[in-house]
C-alpha cells in the first residue's frame, strides 16, 4: 500500500526547491506532475512541471472524474491526475502531491491515512522578499498572493507536521526525516526512542511547534488568532 505524502505552502516559501531536492535523495517515491490550463512560464516544459491543457480538456477530465484533486487558482485550473496514485501502487512505492490547501483538503476527504505536510516562510516579511526576488510578478499580483497566503496560513492546523522552511539544508533535512519516519511506522519497523530521525520528524508534529509558530502567525496580520486550531 503506497503513502501518500501531502505537500503544501503558500507560493514563494520554497516548497518547489524542497521537493526538488527530496525527490534527488529519497528512493521509492513518484511525484505526481499537475495539469494546469495556465500557460508555460519561462523554461517550463510539458510533462516536466506541468501537464500544460485548455480549460476544455480540463473541464472533460472533471467530467470523467480523472481528478483526486483540483482547483481554480488565480483563474487557472490546476488538478492532480489519479493515474499517479495508481502507477505508485503499481510499483509499490510512495506518492508525493504538492498541492495547495484546496487540494490538500480534497485528498483528505478521499484519503484521510495520507500524510499532510505545510511549508511556512519564516515571517511575512521574508515571504514578501522572496516574491519580490523572484520577479515573475507584478507588485499587484504580489499583494494577491500575499493575501492568498495569510488565508492558506490560516489553514495550518490541519497538516500533520509543520516545516518552517528558513534554512534550506536544514528543511531539506527535516523533510526526509518526516518522509522516512512515516515510512517505518507504516512497516511495522520497530522503533527507538533514541532515533535520530523519529526525532527530527517529531520535532515539526503540529502539537510540538505551535509556540515556535506564534511569531510567524502574528506578522500575518489574519492569522494572528488561530482559528478553531
Amino acid at each position: 500500500m503506497s503513502t501518500v505524502f501531502i505537500i503544501s505552502a503558500p507560493s514563494g516559501s520554497g516548497k518547489s526547491t524542497l521537493v526538488n531536492e527530496i525527490r534527488k535523495i529519497v528512493p521509492g517515491l513518484e511525484f505526481s506532475i499537475s495539469y494546469t490550463t495556465r500557460g508555460p512560464r519561462g523554461s517550463e516544459h510539458e510533462g516536466r512541471e506541468y501537464f500544460f491543457v485548455t480549460r476544455q480538456e480540463f473541464e472533460k477530465m472533471i467530467a470523467a472524474g480523472e481528478f483526486l484533486e483540483y482547483a481554480d487558482v488565480f483563474g487557472n485550473y490546476y488538478g492532480t491526475s489519479r493515474n499517479f496514485l495508481r502507477q505508485a501502487e503499481h510499483r509499490e512505492h510512495d506518492l508525493l502531491l504538492d498541492i495547495d490547501v484546496q487540494g490538500a483538503d480534497q485528498v483528505k476527504q478521499k484519503i484521510p491515512e495520507a500524510v499532510s505536510i505545510f511549508i511556512l516562510p519564516p515571517d511575512r516579511q521574508s515571504l514578501e522578499s522572496r516574491l519580490r526576488h523572484r520577479g515573475e510578478d507584478s507588485s499587484e499580483v504580489i499583494q494577491r498572493r500575499l493575501a492568498t497566503a495569510t488565508r492558506e496560513i490560516e489553514k495550518y492546523c490541519k497538516y500533520d507536521y509543520i516545516l518552517v522552511n528558513d534554512r534550506l539544508d536544514d528543511s531539506i533535512d527535516l523533510l526526509k526525516s518526516i518522509l522516512l519516519a512515516e515510512r517505518r511506522k507504516r512497516s511495522g519497523a520497530q522503533l527507538s526512542a533514541d532515533d535520530s530521525i523519529l526525532a527530527k520528524a517529531e520535532r515539526c508534529r503540529l502539537q510540538n511547534v505551535r509556540e515556535r509558530l506564534q511569531p510567524i502567525l502574528a506578522s500575518f496580520t489574519s492569522a494572528t488568532v488561530p482559528g478553531n486550531c
